[in-house]
């Protein structure tokens, strides 16, 4: 039986009387599925992934991860327990434009912990990027930029990972070398959360969850 990983419990985030982002959200995720999330422009897709990934917090209502109710700690808290439990890959990479990839991993490790030149190496070297090591961003692909995301992501060995829109700046072929690397750490026992517009990449996870104005429109198990 597997076990709740995350819980959402009657979540609104209001900005104002006539805008609402998300509008009473509940549910729950098990540990080490793959979930995706879709919906229109403004349906409050991103919005949820910042909330679940500690950068934003609700108006309203509580939210649980790993059983620790993360609505109950304050920005300080948030942050650590971020850097804890929770990988973010973005569709905008938001690499330092002057380290290269290897520094770029390893600032990850500097706020979390102590610094492993050797793990960084590792970790970048899995995402295939063994010899672009001392190569700064704008001397990388696209599809190699959002490789060292990943490996930046994945560098202090996260249970979740959160995903939004990963493959929206990418060719095809760069878009399928990033999925299969998802593919990969969601075998190894990740639980990935992932945004997407795209309808053959929403068919990728286990469970898909459609949100309309704030609100869950479907929510739907792919082999039940």
């Amino acid at each position: 039986m597997k076990l709740d990983i995350i819980r959402l419990k009657e979540i609104y985030k209001i900005y104002n009387e006539n805008t609402h982002a998300l509008d009473g959200l509940n549910f729950s995720m098990n540990k080490g599925d793959w979930t995706t999330i879709t919906g229109p422009s403004g349906s409050g897709k991103t919005t949820l992934l910042n909330i679940i990934g500690c950068l934003d917090s609700p108006t309203k209502g509580s939210v649980f991860i790993n059983g620790t109710k993360i609505t109950g700690l304050n920005q300080k808290e948030l942050t650590c327990f971020r850097r804890e439990h929770i990988g973010l890959i973005f569709q905008q990479y938001h690499l330092v434009p002057y380290l290269t990839a290897l520094e770029n991993v390893m600032m990850a490790q500097y706020y979390h912990s102590v610094v492993d030149e050797t793990q960084a190496i590792d970790v970048l070297k899995r995402v295939g990027l063994s010899h672009r090591l001392t190569h700064i961003p704008a001397h990388l692909s696209g599809g190699e930029q959002q490789r060292v995301c990943i490996a930046r992501a994945l560098i202090n060995e996260p249970e979740i990972l959160l995903a939004d829109e990963p493959t929206g700046n990418l060719d095809q072929k760069n878009g399928e070398v990033v999925l299969k690397l998802i593919k990969d750490l969601h075998k190894e026992g990740h639980t990935i959360i992932l945004i997407t517009h795209n309808p053959e990449i929403a068919q990728l996870g286990e469970r898909r969850i459609n949100l309309i104005d704030g609100r869950v429109d479907f929510d739907s198990y792919k082999n039940r």
